[in-house]
């Protein structure tokens, strides 16, 4: 199966060239296969962040190799970088960062309205789906503050999946939910990663929930202790 993410002996330092410049990732080797479902893993400090940044095309390495979905990102100017990102990652957060003066469809829509630049039945009909595939069909018009926690982490998932992308990044995704609605979260994930075939890297300190996935990536002081089925 082809690989959606490959990462050849990546590092990344900050303050470069100064007399405080740190080193917090060391030559990374990581390759995430179409349709995958991964767990990264490491305690604080660990560098989860800052591979998280990354690969979500936020910044870019200071040494080593890149690349999603083919395209090599050190041959790509922040213009292409942009395109590539809202073509092909979603993102999911453990603050679910909803725009709180649109509807819950309006807010699933988003990444789709700014991609076309125009309104469309078929994104509408998209968004629709989406919330009724995470148990939200009857709450398409209500505004974030009318919705749970747990309601509101699940908009956040349907807006990840708006534009179908190969790779969803959720970065403790969980990590404001009482165990049962985590886990309700962690299953549609997985649905969402059965069913649409996008490939998944999942940030949690949860052991249960890494433990289910598919391979379970882990991170210490910058560098990979262990990358395991």
């Amino acid at each position: 199966m082809a690989d959606i993410l490959r990462l050849e002996a990546v590092s990344k330092s900050y303050n470069v060239g100064t007399p405080i410049e740190v080193e917090v990732l060391h030559a990374i080797d990581l390759a995430l296969s179409a349709g995958e479902f991964a767990a990264l893993i490491g305690p604080s400090g660990s560098g989860k962040s800052t591979l998280l940044h990354l690969i979500g095309l936020l910044e870019r390495p200071t040494a080593g190799r890149m690349l999603i979905a083919g395209q090599e990102i050190d041959a790509l100017d922040e213009a292409r970088m942009t395109e590539l990102r809202g073509r092909t990652l979603g993102f999911v957060f453990q603050f679910h960062h909803l725009l709180p003066e649109f509807t819950a469809l309006e807010n699933v829509m988003m990444p789709t309205l700014i991609e076309a630049g125009r309104y469309s039945r078929a994104m509408r009909e998209r968004g629709k789906w989406l919330l009724g595939k995470v148990g939200l069909g009857d709450a398409l018009d209500k505004k974030p503050s009318a919705l749970s926690g747990g309601m509101q982490q699940r908009v956040a998932i349907a807006r990840a999946l708006a534009m179908n992308p190969p790779l969803v990044l959720a970065d403790e995704p969980t990590g404001n939910l009482d165990s049962h609605t985590a886990d309700d979260v962690f299953a549609l994930l997985r649905e969402f990663n059965r069913e649409e075939g996008s490939a998944f890297l999942i940030v949690t300190h949860d052991p249960r929930l890494a433990a289910r996935c598919d391979r379970r990536v882990e991170l210490m002081d910058g560098r990979i202790l262990t990358n395991a089925v």
